[in-house]
């Protein structure tokens, strides 16, 4: 029987998968790669680390331009971007009714803190989950499950317990290999099809809520 969630953020709670799309390729741009939106954007949901070396295999964001671009990255979505993100559909509302069942809730994020802080602001939902699991807590970022692993860790329910809630395939492969049910949102910007490996998906937050007892909420 499900005990606990654990909610990824960007695209699921937030409508911000385009906005970091925006801000690699801008990032890039500024340190003289043209990468196209598009290659960027069908990798937005595994860790910026993971998303750097896809792109340019001989940079990392450990060192040299490869740091440079993450941080710059980061603060281009921080003051640009980030002011202007809206909730998901439903998002509020879904987390306030899987905590009104009593279920334990953790985000489970490849974001850092302070953008965390920030997504959590802009989907309304920073005064209702206030524990989470970032990229800063896991030695390998999504698709790799640690950061499942240390979340399942902190709240202390077994992966058969817990549920996910997610967006990417990403969010599901990291899932999957935890061992924990992966319900994902088109709200991320991803179609059926890349989707397909998922336990079941929704239009959003609102939609999920709408058939909460599909997924036995």
């Amino acid at each position: 029987m499900i005990q606990g969630i654990l909610f990824d953020v960007d695209g699921t709670l937030v409508d911000s998968n385009d906005q970091h799309a925006h801000s690699w390729v801008e990032a890039f741009a500024a340190h003289g790669y043209d990468v196209p939106y598009e290659d960027v954007r069908r990798l937005i949901g595994m860790g910026g680390d993971k998303l750097i070396q896809s792109l340019q295999p001989g940079l990392n964001d450990e060192e040299g331009v490869g740091k440079e671009i993450k941080e710059l990255r980061s603060k281009t979505f921080l003051e640009k971007y980030a002011p202007t993100l809206k909730p998901t559909n439903g998002a509020r509302d879904l987390v306030l009714a899987v905590q009104g069942l009593g279920l334990q809730t953790m985000v489970a994020s490849s974001a850092k803190q302070d953008e965390l802080d920030a997504l959590l602001t802009a989907a309304n939902v920073q005064d209702l989950l206030t524990e989470a699991t970032t990229s800063d807590d896991a030695e390998n970022s999504k698709p790799d499950p640690d950061i499942i692993h240390v979340a399942l860790n902190k709240i202390g329910l077994k992966p058969s317990e817990v549920g996910m809630i997610g967006d990417t395939p990403y969010d599901i492969e990291a899932a999957t290999k935890a061992g924990v049910a992966c319900v994902v949102l088109r709200s991320g910007g991803w179609s059926d099809r890349d989707l397909s490996d998922a336990f079941a998906i929704y239009n959003d937050p609102a939609d999920l809520l709408a058939h909460r007892d599909d997924f036995g909420l």
